[in-house]
């Protein structure tokens, strides 16, 4: 199956007559699936499939492989949630103002919707259907919602980008996965984390603050024991310089075992080979006797099938080889962490750690995200190529995966091309990282800063987003890229270790030019907040708008803001865009504000980063609330 068109046209497809005894079944589907995410009933009979660029969920027979019919959503479908029963279908939309869509199942009809946050995600039902649990992924918060009212009882904070979610099946613990670190990227520790909520109380517990340099993290799950929790995410080297990719020098990509009656990290292991990366590690599912762990790998398009009783004893017997302080867990015991996830233990160093424990199996579709199984037999779905492909996990052999198209056969687009080669880790050296490895989530931000070698060796950068870059040149924060055509094809050579052909390269520009904004979670109703409006005012007064001006904020020059230190305490920065700034955090070249209201006073101390030392805290606050509502 060639890759789909990625276009807002739709095609009528998979007509069957009802006539005599003949099952009549019509729906319309775009060109592009794009399918993300998987929810199967309790009767192991259907599987249902959010395909996100077409706007729809697709119903999949698993007895026939066929799809048998497709449910249209008011907008993106982000994730599903099934009740025990396999009547209702929970399905989250995503935008500003998001929704969660309920769909009779039997009678594969939207019945209604409920107001969400902005974007919404990964949606969670209690054991007793009485709640569902909903990531509202740029308001930083989870929801609370009662089914049987279909309202919302209270919205808990996260940290930061909280992007996936499971509940214990005692119905105590929420579990939930923040994307991206939060904090200085300065700090001597940069990672994402997972929050655990008691859900019985509707109140945060504790954070679980995952190893330094973890970053990514797209997929969290509960074994289905209630014992363990497993994350998904990448396991950055941030702290050296990127001057080779060998042995993951640059990145590594992991899971995190969490100990789920303890709360506490038990391990992270890679998910690489020596010599081949297994990029960006993606979704996660158990069998239901909790035997078997299978990982998807979106940029290698690989699944991997991991013996969780034989990883746990490893660990168990790393742990006493150490003759450290352990914690025990049935049938092992683990060497803690500290509180802010330094590793005590050299296994999230070593890269053959998995050997003999692990399949890694190529899927034939691209770019594997959501998995999902029934009894053996995992599905897989294929983001890139509209496709689900089944792998059979029993076999003591190798598996054969086969992949079923779930669409008809359609062209590629020049956009869709580009996205799918910056998500590809093929365009790396041994697999170890894709584009999308450091600039995660649309190319945007990962949080850390890198020694790019770009500007000097030991003056590491933050890592900027790349949305609106072929319109504000020069490249890179110190500007030393003249455009961003020259730092898409630098970053193919010195960061991806590759020569690759020039039309991927021009494929990746079209791709990062048809980026758009995404509505800022600070806008009220679409416009400026009160707060904003008379933060505008100051953002004028205090002389912002002579560098960020105009529809960009950027006058596209470089400036010395006496930001500079160390190695660059002379060096003259590029003005950023203001645009989507509330998405980038940590600010300055460095990462060393955490927020913008640092930027404005702890790190402008000179006022050559705009007048503030005059202002107000009130004030500093409404030209924040302004500057964040970009």
């Amino acid at each position: 199956m060639k890759d789909c068109l990625f276009n807002r046209t739709t095609i009528w497809m998979s007509i069957f007559i009802v006539l005599a005894g003949f099952t009549f079944v019509t729906y319309a589907a775009e060109e592009c699936l794009s399918p993300t995410a998987l929810a199967v009933d309790n009767q192991d009979e259907t599987i249902y499939i959010a395909e996100a660029t077409a706007k729809q969920i697709a119903v999949f027979d698993p007895k026939t492989a066929k799809v048998t019919a497709t449910i249209s959503v008011p907008s993106e479908p982000t994730g599903l949630a099934l009740t025990g029963d396999g009547a209702i279908l929970y399905v989250t939309c995503g935008g500003q103002k998001g929704s969660v869509c309920i769909i009779d199942t039997q009678a594969a009809k939207l019945l209604r919707t409920l107001p969400a946050g902005h974007t919404p995600i990964a949606p969670v039902l209690s054991p007793d259907g009485g709640s569902l649990y909903v990531c509202n992924r740029f308001d930083n918060n989870i929801s609370f919602i009662n089914t049987a009212e279909g309202k919302l009882i209270k919205t808990i904070p996260a940290l930061r980008e909280p992007v996936a979610a499971d509940i214990t099946p005692d119905g105590k613990w929420l579990y939930v996965g923040n994307m991206l670190p939060y904090g200085p990227a300065s700090a001597d520790s940069i990672a994402c984390n997972v929050s655990v909520i008691n859900a019985e109380t509707m109140a945060f517990d504790v954070d679980i603050v995952l190893p330094n340099g973890s970053t990514g993290l797209h997929d969290l799950i509960v074994s289905p024991d209630g014992r363990f929790v497993f994350a998904s995410h990448i396991l950055a080297r941030y702290t050296v310089p990127t001057t080779q990719l060998e042995r993951g020098w640059i990145n590594t990509n992991a899971i995190s075992i969490i100990d789920a009656g303890r709360k506490r990290l038990i391990e992270t292991a890679l998910l690489d080979d020596v010599d081949s990366g297994a990029a960006n590690p993606w979704g996660l599912a158990c069998t239901s006797d909790s035997k078997y762990l299978c990982v998807t790998h979106a940029g290698t398009h690989e699944l991997s099938i991991i013996d969780i009783a034989a990883m746990l004893e490893k660990i168990g017997s790393y742990s006493k080889k150490t003759g450290k302080q352990t914690q025990s867990f049935t049938g092992g015991s683990y060497t803690a962490y500290d509180s802010s996830g330094q590793a005590l233990s050299d296994i999230p160093n070593e890269l053959s750690f998995l050997y003999g424990m692990r399949k890694r199996i190529k899927l034939p579709g691209k770019a594997p995200r959501a998995v999902t199984i029934i009894g053996s037999t995992a599905y897989v779905a294929e983001y890139f190529t509209d496709s689900l492909a089944i792998v059979d996990i029993s076999t003591n052999s190798r598996p054969k995966p086969t992949s079923i198209a779930l669409g008809p056969e359609t062209q590629t687009t020049t956009i869709r091309k580009g996205q799918m080669l910056f998500n590809d880790a093929g365009l790396c050296f041994q697999g170890w990282q894709s584009c999308a490895s450091c600039h995660p989530s649309d190319a945007r931000v990962d949080a850390l800063n890198w020694d790019l070698l770009n500007d000097g060796l030991g003056n590491p950068k933050n890592t900027k987003s790349l949305l609106l870059a072929h319109e504000t040149p020069p490249a890179m924060i110190s500007g030393v890229r003249g455009d961003a055509e020259a730092a898409v094809r630098a970053g193919i050579t010195h960061i991806q270790f590759i020569v690759r052909p020039e039309e991927e390269a021009a494929a990746i520009d079209e791709y990062l030019k048809s980026l758009k904004p995404v509505p800022s979670p600070y806008l009220v109703d679409g416009k400026l907040s009160e707060s904003a409006e008379r933060g505008q005012k100051i953002f004028e007064k205090a002389g912002c708008s002579s560098c960020h001006t105009g529809a960009l904020y950027t006058d596209l020059n470089t400036h010395d803001v006496g930001t500079g230190k160390d190695l660059d305490k002379d060096r003259m920065f590029d003005t950023p865009t203001l645009v989507e700034v509330w998405r980038t955090a940590p600010y300055l070249y460095d990462g060393r504000a955490a927020t913008i209201e640092e930027v404005l006073t702890t790190y402008n101390p000179d006022d050559k980063h705009g007048v503030t030392s005059n202002l107000t805290e009130a004030e500093i606050k409404d030209l924040a609330d302004f500057v964040l509502s970009q």
